[in-house]
Order: structure tokens, then C-alpha cells, then sequence
């Protein structure tokens, strides 16, 4: 459409770039209070701990969902058939996440409703398990993606997923997976030394050090085997510029190591990985030295760099064919229509800035230990 400014491929990199973002800031934002939910049974070892470390997660936790659902509607949106897709194909998968997230509110607001210690412990592994979960899950799908899931189409186009949910659990994507939780754990970590007192903030910056260590070894485990022995996907045919979506005008081959070739290509890109290893370590040592701001801060450059490499070393692919490699959903092809990506741009440009101007502020508004007080009679508190 010569009247929109952006071509349709520039507009199609935008999303790309866009989606990454979005998914950036909710394994950023959201990822601190799932891993402080992980860490509930562990740092908390008396009921007031355990109120303590819910007080600190309990005014954000709905704030950040906003990322989460942000990311989801930026996939319905601009990348149709991959939602499609992803939701059919990992729909158990997607059901136990959802169920995990929806069980978090239910926690929050019952656990305190019935002063007993059975009723407040199982509440308080429902919060385990509603951090665990996602972590695992998100970890996982982005290591079946890495693999390649066994997607086709049939003749109208209709997305045929002829996978199962156990055979997402691969060695390498559980290997993915603990990355997810382990990085959502040392994060985690981060906030509760930075909003609570001792004794809690000294379990949690040891948490946090060893979470850190092996998130670096992990996510390194990860880049070594992916370098050595997992194949790549390679677009082998000659893509018409700016063509309207249809995954099934390309050729694709799968290629040893041709997830590593963006980083070639462009050397840039090696940063995210980078980031990834250099902020876990950073984090360990920040953690060690009592830095609380600044191992949050190394734990979310961590966190970026490691949400980030997937999708640098698989880009133009969003989700790869492992049966029918030609058939793989790319940011080329995959794509919602010129004006439907320029007029969500526009929408993009106008709102995006107006929710980190308010999440700035609520963070401001919020910043500080969690104070002792809040239980007091009259005090606001889960």
C-alpha cells in the first residue's frame, strides 16, 4: 500500500522486534514475582516470612501480567498463524500454565481468609506451583522451538499440530526449561533482598548467588549444545519482497548449526548471549557483595540476554517445521496484513509509553523494604 510509510518486511521486523520486547519485559517484570513464588517455601520458614514475601510481590503482581498479556495479544495480532499454531499444538501445556496464573489471585486473596496452618500451607504451594509452572513451561516451549515442532498445514491452510504434549519434554527443552526457572529464581532472589530485612534478605541473596551460578552454567550448557549438535533451519529459496503472508512459497532446509549463523551474519546480535552469560555472573558477585540495586539490575540484563539469544539466532523463524521444514512460520510470512501492522504501530506508539510511564511510577510509589507494620491491626496485608 504506497500511502503507509514503512514497507511491509520493515514493518514485519518492527513486530519481530516488538514481540521480543514485550516478552523481555515480562520474563523481567513478571519473572521476579514468579521466582519469588518459588522461593516462598524456602525463604520463608515462619508464617510472618511467608506474609512478608507475598507483601512484596502482592501490589505488582497484577500490574505485571499486563506484559503477559501484552505479549499474547501482540501474537494474535501481528502473527495470526503462529498463535494459531502455538495454542493449538501447546494447548495442554498452555492449560496448565493458565491454570497456574489463575490459581496465583486465588492464593493471594484466601490465604489469609482462615487463621490455620494447613489451610495457609497449601495456599502458599499453590504460589509454588504458580511460579514454577509458567518457568518450566516457557522454558520448554522455547526449546521445542529451537528443535522444531511437527507442524503441517492441509489444504486449507488450517495449522495440523501432530505432536503430543509429553513429547515436549525433550532432554535439550528441559534443559531450556531449567534455564527458565533457574534465571526466574536468581531474579527473584534480586527483588526479596532488595524489599525485605534480615534474616529473609540473607536466604535470598544466597538463593540468589547460587541461582545465578547455575543459571550461567545452564544457559552456557545450552549455547555449547546447540552449537555442537542441534540443526538449524535455512530459508533456501528467493523470498519476493514485501509478498503477501503464505507460509508455503519458500523452500527450507535443516542445516548443523545454522542457528549459530546469525551471529555471523550479524555480529551485533552476539551481545544477547553475551549479556546472558556476563549478567548471571555479575549478579553472583553483586549478590555477594550486598549490592541489592545492582544485582536487580545484572539479574534483568541477565534475564534480557537470555530471553533475547533464542530469538536472535532463529530469526526469520518464529516457529520451525520439524516434519515439513517448509512449511516453518517466519517473520516473512507469518504476518498479519500492511495496514493491520501499521495501524497496531500506531496504537503501539501512543499506549506503550503510557504503560512504562505508570509502571514507572508505581514502582516509584512502591519503593522501599516491606514494612513490619503492615501487619498491624487496620494494616492493609495477604
Amino acid at each position: 500500500m504506497h500511502h503507509i510509510p514503512l514497507d511491509y518486511d520493515t514493518l514485519r521486523v518492527i513486530w519481530w522486534a516488538l514481540l521480543g520486547i514485550l516478552l523481555i519485559g515480562f520474563a523481567v517484570f513478571d519473572g521476579f514475582d514468579l521466582g519469588t513464588a518459588m522461593l516462598l517455601p524456602i525463604l520463608g520458614r515462619t508464617d510472618q516470612e511467608r506474609r512478608i514475601l507475598i507483601n512484596s510481590i502482592g501490589p505488582v503482581w497484577e500490574g505485571n501480567q499486563v506484559w503477559f498479556i501484552l505479549g499474547g495479544g501482540a501474537s494474535f495480532a501481528a502473527w495470526p498463524p503462529v498463535y494459531a499454531a502455538a495454542f493449538s499444538g501447546f494447548y495442554i501445556a498452555m492449560f496448565v500454565t493458565l491454570l497456574a496464573l489463575i490459581l496465583r489471585p486465588v492464593a493471594f486473596k484466601f490465604r489469609g481468609k482462615i487463621d490455620n496452618a494447613l489451610w495457609r500451607q497449601t495456599w502458599d504451594w499453590a504460589l509454588f506451583f504458580g511460579g514454577l509452572a509458567p518457568a518450566l513451561v516457557f522454558g520448554v516451549a522455547i526449546g521445542s522451538l529451537l528443535q522444531g515442532v511437527p507442524l503441517r498445514f492441509d489444504d486449507e491452510l488450517r495449522a495440523i499440530y501432530e505432536g503430543s504434549f509429553f513429547e515436549l519434554f525433550t532432554p535439550f527443552a528441559l534443559l531450556c526449561g531449567a534455564v527458565s526457572v533457574w534465571m526466574l529464581v536468581m531474579h527473584g532472589a534480586a527483588y526479596v533482598q532488595a524489599k525485605t530485612i534480615e534474616p529473609i534478605a540473607g536466604r535470598a541473596r544466597q538463593a540468589g548467588m547460587i541461582a545465578s551460578v547455575v543459571t550461567f552454567v545452564l544457559f552456557a550448557m545450552g549455547g555449547v549444545y546447540v552449537y555442537a549438535h542441534l540443526n538449524g533451519y535455512a530459508i533456501v529459496s528467493e523470498i519476493a519482497p514485501s509478498a503477501p503472508s503464505n507460509p508455503l512459497r519458500k523452500s527450507v532446509e535443516v542445516v548443523a548449526g545454522d542457528w549459530m549463523r546469525n551471529y555471523e551474519r550479524y555480529p551485533w546480535s552476539a551481545a544477547a548471549p553475551a549479556l546472558g552469560l556476563l549478567g548471571a555472573l555479575l549478579a553472583a558477585a553483586m549478590f555477594a557483595l550486598r549490592k541489592e540495586a545492582a544485582a536487580f539490575i545484572c539479574s534483568a540484563a541477565a534475564v534480557a540476554g537470555i530471553v533475547a539469544t533464542p530469538g536472535f539466532a532463529m530469526f526469520p523463524f518464529l516457529m520451525p517445521s520439524s516434519i515439513e521444514p517448509n512449511v516453518s512460520l517466519t517473520a516473512w510470512d507469518a504476518s498479519s496484513s500492511h495496514l493491520t501492522l501499521f495501524v497496531m504501530l500506531i496504537a503501539v506508539i501512543i499506549f506503550l509509553p503510557i504503560v512504562l510511564a505508570y509502571t514507572a511510577w508505581v514502582y516509584r510509589v512502591l519503593r522501599g523494604k516491606v514494612p513490619s507494620r503492615i501487619f498491624e491491626p487496620g494494616g492493609h496485608a495477604y
